[in-house]
This record gives structure tokens, C-alpha cells and sequence, in this order.
């Protein structure tokens, strides 16, 4: 198993002046980190690289697509400019060695069109997608759909639906993982939700329902860990989550109060309690 944090706790962007954030973030005991990859440039993408390599540090990365670059957009424009994005995503991963992209990379986050998607936008992202995952495969970099509860998304929204759709495409560049934070919304039931997805599988955002720090929260969690044993799952896990250092940030992830004592805090905590319950079930 691999523990990793997402740095969007802190930034939207890596630069320089985090790298002694990424030293500490080693000597709390991670694994890695999650870049928010959303700098497409490959020359600070490098230069993270070298860092992540000098500290001893994997990477794993996160990004999204806008409305102006969307895979299921009905303008071929539009879905061109999707898969440019995601191009350009791959590629700054391969320079800074993270092995794996995540996030709702089938649609654009936020947009909505009223209704359930249909079965061209199904057929639209399928395209759209397998062109990135090609992309990716030769970039060495695996492409890791993310579903989101209804009010961040309306594609996919549950763990069956997103399991089918990167099934279909079979492409080995190409699978999903699992938030606990979205889970918790549209899950009937936990381990019926793993147990969909299990051969798709290969990343899991671990997530208090509040966003803060895990274990502090109302996540059924001796449900989902349960549940990942079970299917012998033996990935990442990945702490996401957000607070009020970055103005632009908190608003999108719809942050208003501070829920935990320190970024510090939140690290630390989380990764004890994620070793104290996996390890617990033998």
C-alpha cells in the first residue's frame, strides 16, 4: 500500500517555494504526493521531477476540464480542445513523474445541461478518451477516471456507471478510481460500490464528508476499508482535501469555515489514521 497527499491542501500550483513543503511532507512518513496539474509548463514540470526524486517522494497527479475544453461537448471544437488539454496534461506528467491522472477528466466539472447525460455525450467522451489513453500509454502515464456526486457533475455519478464506462473503452492506459467523499453522497452501499468498480480500480481519494481531515468525520470508514481488503485492492491511497488557504480554491470546492486545526494537523492525522485502520485488518 502507498500513502499519498494531495497538495491542493496548500496550492493549485508546485512551484519552487513549495519544495520545502514536499521535505516535510516526507518526514511525516508519506509515500508520495498528488499534483494539481493545471500548469501545463514542462519546465517547472521537470524541475518538480528532480525535486520529488531528490526527497524520495512518487507522484501521482490531479487535474479537470474546463467548459471550454470538454470532452462531451457537442462542437467538435470543443471536444478537440478536451483532448489537447489532456494531452498537454499527460505530457506534464511524464515530466514530472507522476505515474498516474486523475480527476473527472470525461466532462467538465461544474457544467451542467439540465439533464441526465445521453447517450452521445457516452460515445462523445468514449472518443474523446480513447485518444488520451494512446497518448498516455506512450507517455507512461495512466489515466484514472473519477466520478462526482450530482452536484459537481452530471456524467458519471457512482461507481457502476464509471466502472462501465472505462470497462467499455478497454484500454490499459485507461481506469477509474474511487472518493469517499462522492461515495458517500450517491452510494447506496459501500461494498457493493467497491465490489462494482473492483477490476477497474487502481486509486483511491480517501475524503472526510466535510473535506477536512479523515477520521474526524461521519465517513462509514470501517465500511470502505473493509470493503477495499476485501478485493485485496493494493493501490494508492491518496488524503484529498480542502481548505481556506487559497481564496479561488475554497470557493470552488465551496469551503466557508475552517475545519481543522492546521494543514499540519490535518497530514499528520490522516496518515496515522489511514496505516492504523488498513493495517488493522491484517
Amino acid at each position: 500500500m502507498k500513502y499519498g497527499m494531495n497538495l491542493l491542501l496548500w496550492t493549485a500550483g508546485v512551484t519552487e517555494d513549495h519544495f520545502p513543503l514536499l521535505e516535510q511532507i516526507k518526514s511525516w512518513g508519506y509515500d508520495g504526493v498528488e499534483l494539481p496539474m493545471f500548469d501545463f509548463d514542462l519546465g517547472i514540470n521537470q524541475k518538480i521531477g528532480r525535486k520529488l526524486q531528490d526527497v524520495g517522494l512518487q507522484a501521482t497527479a490531479v487535474t479537470v476540464c474546463t467548459a471550454e475544453e470538454n470532452p462531451i461537448s457537442a462542437d467538435a471544437a470543443v471536444r478537440q480542445a478536451g483532448l489537447d488539454r489532456l494531452k498537454r496534461a499527460i505530457d506534464a506528467c511524464q515530466a514530472a513523474g507522476a505515474t498516474h491522472l486523475c480527476g473527472p477528466i470525461h466532462s467538465a466539472l461544474g457544467e451542467f445541461s439540465g439533464q441526465g447525460r445521453t447517450e452521445d455525450e457516452w460515445k462523445r467522451a468514449s472518443e474523446i478518451l480513447r485518444q488520451a489513453a494512446d497518448h498516455a500509454a506512450q507517455a507512461g502515464v495512466m489515466l484514472v477516471c473519477e466520478y462526482l456526486n450530482r452536484f459537481e457533475c452530471y456524467f458519471l455519478n457512482c461507481a457502476d456507471d464509471c466502472a462501465r464506462f472505462t470497462r467499455e473503452l478497454n484500454h490499459p492506459a485507461l481506469k477509474m478510481m474511487y472518493d469517499t467523499f462522492h461515495a458517500n453522497i450517491e452510494e447506496k452501499s459501500i461494498r457493493a460500490a467497491v465490489q462494482a468498480c473492483q477490476d477497474q480500480l487502481v486509486h483511491v481519494h480517501i475524503s472526510e464528508n466535510d473535506r477536512s481531515t479523515p477520521g474526524e468525520g461521519d465517513i462509514k470508514w470501517d465500511e470502505t476499508f473493509a470493503a477495499l481488503k476485501e478485493i485485496n485492492y493494493d493501490g494508492w491511497f491518496v488524503i484529498e482535501a480542502f481548505g481556506l488557504a487559497l481564496p479561488e480554491l475554497a470557493a470552488a470546492t465551496r469551503i466557508w469555515r475552517r475545519m481543522y486545526p492546521s494543514e499540519e494537523h490535518l497530514a499528520r492525522q490522516g496518515l496515522a489514521f489511514m496505516k492504523q485502520k488498513w493495517e488493522s485488518l491484517g
